[in-house]
């Protein structure tokens, strides 16, 4: 089967979806160095209330937003659809996924196929994080935040601020 190729005329558009709970420098990364081979990216964040988020879909947008800020050509909005309606949508051709380690792969490789199976005129693209990013997760970075641990070398300031409040207000 021919490859589906972008039309020089269109506009390369990648999108970036996940959860971001919280929006991690890991994340920052990944963003900064995707940003450039893009006319414009996309930072998709997911409501996933199935996941019980920590931060409401509003709050992780506007602290993705305050992260993201110095980074041109890059868009943060929320989504409650199916990742493939999304990207429709915003006429992206690119998902961007990051791959921390090769325990990520597996699942990444699943979402990767049934998306080329639901969206096929989008291909999905892994980048690495920098190395001193490939620990960090969300889920990790919460979990610390939650215990008290100093969260600074792995999230912006205004999302240590955020995480500080959330786990003092509980």
């Amino acid at each position: 089967m021919p490859s589906q190729q972008a039309s020089p005329t269109r506009a390369r558009v990648a999108v970036y979806p996940g959860t971001f709970d919280p929006i991690t420098n890991g994340h920052i990364d990944l963003v900064s160095r995707a940003a450039p081979l893009f006319d414009r990216l996309i930072v998709g964040i997911a409501e996933s209330a199935g996941k019980g988020p920590s931060f409401s879909i509003d709050e992780r947008i506007s602290l993705a937003r305050l992260a993201l800020a110095g980074v041109v050509n890059v868009e943060v909005r929320g989504f409650a659809s199916l990742l493939a309606h999304f990207v429709r949508e915003t006429g992206a051709g690119v998902i961007l996924r990051g791959l921390r380690a090769v325990s990520d792969f597996e699942y990444e490789f699943q979402l990767a196929s049934m998306n080329r199976h639901l969206i096929p005129q989008a291909e999905t693209l892994f980048l690495t994080p920098a190395e001193q990013y490939s620990f960090i997760s969300s889920s990790l970075v919460r979990e610390i935040a939650r215990l008290g641990g100093d969260v600074s070398d792995f999230v912006h300031p205004a999302v240590q601020q955020a995480l500080r409040q959330r786990w003092r207000s509980s």
